[in-house]
């Protein structure tokens, strides 16, 4: 054969391996890979999936956080567990806590990133630094049965006794509906407990008195206040009791869920490492209270 008839018979067969592939195409509906890719970009395209099952329902969104907070790890961090760890106030959290958590004072209050709604008078001590106070992470369960990340800031004394009772919380499955710095309520201790939020730090005083709170010093901490509320029993017979939305869960008499008494968990473990109960107060009941003073 000449080359010129080879040539011919190659074009040939090149001509009909083209028409195959083209009616193949049309009439079985069939895609190319980069075709299908791009028409679904969501499985094409789509991350890992886990090589390592940790056995936790930890949500897409909470691991990205958890991911983005450990890039920019403190030098002075103590891990306790992985997902447990606390440390120095960093000056974001500074930023985010001055003058919502954390006073300022009169002549500093328009000097604030946030606006300023805790503030004392000029020439007041404000009782803790931000060197006693320690960023605290943990994990936990919601009421749903999910693994949430919650923040704590607490006294650099109670910050290890902290993060072991959560771990054991946690370990246990034990149901804490959020956990969020009170300053996402602006401070206002009413607007967190009605949130059955959890937290411990907030400069201010004890409800209804003159008299500044443990959690100013950063040495108490409510847990599920809503179901565990505070209950003051008054001289003229009458009771306050707060959160209000709380009064159904002020009689100890009843069984319900996430009722803190002396069977609960969430008790043995803090008094176990010597924190005081307000449940065992006598004129009034704290349920969702534990503080601890150090020695």
């Amino acid at each position: 054969m000449d080359k010129k008839a080879l040539f011919k018979y190659l074009l040939l067969i090149t001509l009909i391996i083209l028409l195959c592939t083209i009616f193949a195409r049309v009439f079985s509906g069939t895609e190319t890979l980069q075709e299908y890719a791009e028409k679904n970009p969501e499985t094409a395209y789509r991350e890992k999936e886990p090589t390592e099952d940790t056995g936790h329902n930890i949500n897409t969104e909470t691991d990205r956080e958890s991911r983005a907070e450990n890039m920019n790890t403190h030098p002075e961090r103590i891990i306790y567990k992985e997902g447990f760890y606390y440390e120095p106030l960093s000056e974001e959290i500074i930023k985010r806590i001055t003058g919502v958590s954390y006073p300022v004072t009169e002549e500093m209050q328009d000097y604030t990133a946030v606006k300023s709604v805790n503030i004392v008078r000029s020439g007041e001590e404000i009782q803790v630094s931000y060197e006693d106070l320690r960023y605290l992470s943990v994990l936990h369960y919601n009421f749903k049965g999910i693994v949430r990340t919650g923040e704590l800031i607490c006294n650099k004394a109670i910050a290890q006794d902290l993060a072991e009772i959560f771990y054991e919380l946690y370990q246990n499955q034990y149901q804490i509906e959020q956990i969020h710095l009170v300053d996402e309520y602006g401070a206002d201790d009413t607007l967190s407990m009605q949130d059955n939020n959890t937290s411990c730090f907030n400069y201010r005083l004890v409800d209804g008195t003159a008299s500044l709170s443990k959690h100013a010093l950063g040495l108490a901490i409510d847990i599920n206040p809503l179901f565990n509320p505070y209950v003051v029993y008054k001289e003229d017979g009458s009771t306050y009791i707060s959160p209000a939305g709380g009064e159904a869960y002020a009689d100890r008499s009843r069984e319900f869920a996430y009722k803190i008494d002396e069977n609960d968990l969430c008790y043995k473990l803090f008094t176990e490492r010597g924190f005081t109960w307000g449940g065992h107060w006598n004129s009034m009941k704290d349920y969702q209270h534990f503080q601890k003073v150090p020695e």
